[in-house]
């Protein structure tokens, strides 16, 4: 089933204007496939917002109608919202588990008042719920050959959020917001980032946030090497796409790195021309593993399994 003219337009546009790398990386799938990816992002962009640019005290009434939207998408009634409407013929053509779904909108919950995490654990369910849903959802947008490759787009969707979680310290402190956990910053600096929400972060916690920062990168480079295996279930095209997108998202770790671990302030960044680097370097895997594929039969499937979060949490 095909999206209408309409919400792939709606769709896309979502897409181009708020995720540059994925839009990149969308280009290399075919084009039903890229529309399929796009609707789920819409969708998501769309939950998303419905919490971060709405005033707190509407939080509870928009998770309200967020909730009210997904039993509309998974009712029986064709949706005429272009964004609803797109993500519903997709949910109905890849076979999306509602389950999924639901758990990334207890993520958006889990935004809605203050943020603040004890532990590595509980921020990792967080990043499971907004992002690893997401990337299982992507498993059945692209198709795998193997179910047992689906918990490597739930890490690559978790290690994707660990790279924005370190790049947007600072917008995350003016939306009163900290994903560094307690338990790697130390009560004391904890303490003080907590009162200093909406206003300037404090100078006497920027050494933990620091250290915070560099243990979550490295924490989100085990997930990307945990979620490389699961390129080879992706036919050639897909492949290629998702290492354009892991790679792209990986490079922010290295922005953050280079701008310092302690410099909250602003947005590390990934330029055009290293985007473009990371463009040749992934057709260049995707070249090296031509040869295999050739030889490998590869016939997608919709993923009949369900994860949840303890089935994709890696272990230390």
């Amino acid at each position: 089933m095909s999206l209408t003219a309409q919400q792939r337009e709606a769709c896309r546009a979502v897409l181009e204007k708020h995720a540059r790398t994925f839009s990149l990386a969308a280009r290399f799938l075919s084009e039903e496939t890229a529309e399929h990816a796009a609707a789920v992002y819409a969708w998501c962009r769309r939950a998303d917002d419905a919490i971060d640019l709405a005033p707190r005290a509407e939080h509870a009434q928009a998770l309200t109608q967020l909730r009210r939207e997904l039993d509309a998408v998974f009712g029986d009634q064709d949706l005429e919202h272009p964004v609803l409407g797109g993500f519903q013929a997709v949910v109905r053509e890849r076979g999306i588990r509602r389950s999924y779904c639901e758990e990334l909108l207890l993520g958006m919950a889990m935004d809605a008042d203050d943020v603040r995490y004890e532990t590595v654990d509980d921020l990792l369910v967080y990043c499971y719920r907004v992002a690893g849903t997401v990337g299982l959802m992507m498993a059945h947008v692209l198709g795998v050959r193997d179910e047992r490759a689906l918990p490597a787009a739930a890490h690559l969707g978790m290690a994707m959020q660990l790279s924005n979680i370190c790049r947007d310290v600072a917008e995350d402190h003016e939306r009163k917001r900290c994903y560094l956990p307690a338990e790697l910053l130390g009560e004391d600096a904890s303490t003080l980032v907590e009162r200093a929400f909406g206003s300037a972060f404090p100078e006497q916690a920027r050494g933990a946030a620091g250290q915070a920062r560099g243990t979550l990168l490295e924490l989100a480079e085990r997930y990307y090497r945990a979620a490389d295996d699961g390129l080879r279930a992706l036919d050639w095209r897909s492949a290629l796409a998702i290492g354009v997108a892991r790679r792209g998202y990986a490079a922010i770790g290295g922005a953050v790195r280079r701008r310092g671990l302690e410099h909250i302030e602003g947005r590390a960044f990934v330029g055009k021309a290293r985007k473009l680097g990371i463009a040749l370097r992934s057709l260049g895997a995707a070249a090296a593993e031509a040869p295999r594929r050739l030889t490998a039969r590869f016939r997608p499937i919709i993923p009949r399994i369900k994860l949840e979060y303890a089935d994709v949490r890696l272990r230390s």
